[in-house]
């Protein structure tokens, strides 16, 4: 494979991981308002059902709701598991990075942590394909082929 495609699969991988890391970020803050059962009746007419089989709307929100938290549990423990395997510097960059509830600048948390900048985006960018890695986003083949 060209080294180019590489690059760019490194890349596209680094920002898979990235986008994974908000979405566990994201699932830390809420239920969307749209899982909560509905307060109000809707007069709907629904079509029969031949298995003579009660519906309800509050049940199935409820089903709804219990899948979405199973469904945000595993995926918040895939990423955690994920991110524990990294190094202890790497896990606090990732950490401090994109699991934080509030938003940091980088030079704040490598300083933070007393690193240079150039050691800082090394490690950052080393986590980032350790996790690519340990969530399928990209080979070990394909991220050490030159």
């Amino acid at each position: 494979m060209p080294r180019q495609h590489t690059k760019q699969n490194i890349k596209a991988a680094r920002k898979k991981v990235e986008i994974a890391l908000e979405k566990y970020k994201m699932y830390l803050l809420t239920l969307p308002d749209d899982m909560l059962p509905k307060i109000t009746s809707s007069y709907s007419i629904a079509p029969p059902s031949k298995t003579n089989q009660f519906y309800s709307s509050t049940e199935a929100v409820a089903i709804q709701r219990i899948d979405y938290e199973r469904e945000r549990e595993e995926y918040m423990q895939r990423i955690q598991a994920a991110v524990n395997r990294c190094s202890e510097m790497e896990r606090a960059i990732i950490i401090q990075c994109y699991m934080q509830p509030e938003d940091v600048y980088d030079y704040e948390i490598y300083n933070e942590l007393g690193l240079s900048e150039r050691k800082f985006y090394h490690l950052k960018g080393k986590a980032l394909d350790k996790l690519a890695v340990i969530l399928g986003f990209i080979s070990v083949e394909e991220l050490f082929n030159d």
